[in-house]
């Protein structure tokens, strides 16, 4: 990732997990290490905070939502509490206020497993609250995959031209797929072989455009 193409493969998104998963074990480590002196009440209300604010009403929202769409509210609060800019600032007040513990661990901790255990890092308002593959993303993927697969000669080509080889593809097969449903609608064809052949032509459309992009 960089700062023009903001996204992580499969091997990258593995490697930044596997970065968390070092803090995760460290912040652990340290934790355990200083057993007989961490104040308990605290370390667990500092782990839980985090998710009672900040993924629990969003989580029960998204249960008892027939589309699966929220609020952003929900999305800023988990952004919110999810964020080291907030955790650090947390951590800093409290060391500042009542004095530096052990039970701080509990936050890095916390936003380590999310990060290197469950791959959860914040949420944009575009994807469901709970994870889910995006249609748009795993076509994404696909067409990544299939560039670097290219000779390297070959990839710029596909770069300049693929978009627009797409593109011609999906039109055709938007044009062929309205005129099935015509047929179907007009002529009664939904269950003809003319009917299954448009449809089959267009399936074929959309499999050569996910390929292609």
């Amino acid at each position: 990732m960089d700062a023009v193409n903001r996204f992580e493969s499969r091997v990258t998104y593995r490697l930044l997990r596997a970065e968390y998963c070092v803090g995760l074990a460290l912040s652990a480590g340290l934790f355990l290490a200083h057993w007989d002196e961490v104040r308990w009440p605290v370390a667990v209300a500092l782990f839980a905070y985090i998710d009672v604010i900040g993924y629990v009403p969003g989580a029960l929202a998204h249960r008892r939502s027939a589309t699966g769409q929220l609020p952003r509210v929900y999305y800023v609060l988990y952004n919110t509490l999810h964020s080291w800019l907030t955790a650090g600032a947390v951590v800093a007040l409290w060391a500042w206020l009542i004095g530096p513990e052990w039970a701080l661990l509990a936050v890095p901790i916390h936003l380590c497993g999310d990060r290197g255990l469950l791959g959860n890092f914040l949420k944009p308002f575009a994807v469901p609250f709970e994870p889910k593959p995006h249609p748009a993303f795993v076509r994404f993927e696909q067409s990544l995959a299939f560039t670097a697969r290219l000779p390297a000669g070959a990839q710029g080509a596909q770069g300049a031209n693929g978009v627009e080889g797409a593109n011609e593809v999906e039109g055709a097969g938007a044009a062929v797929g309205t005129e099935a449903a015509r047929l179907a609608k007009v002529g009664g064809l939904a269950e003809s072989p003319e009917a299954a052949g448009i449809a089959e032509g267009t399936d074929a459309g959309r499999a050569v455009t996910g390929g292609a992009r």
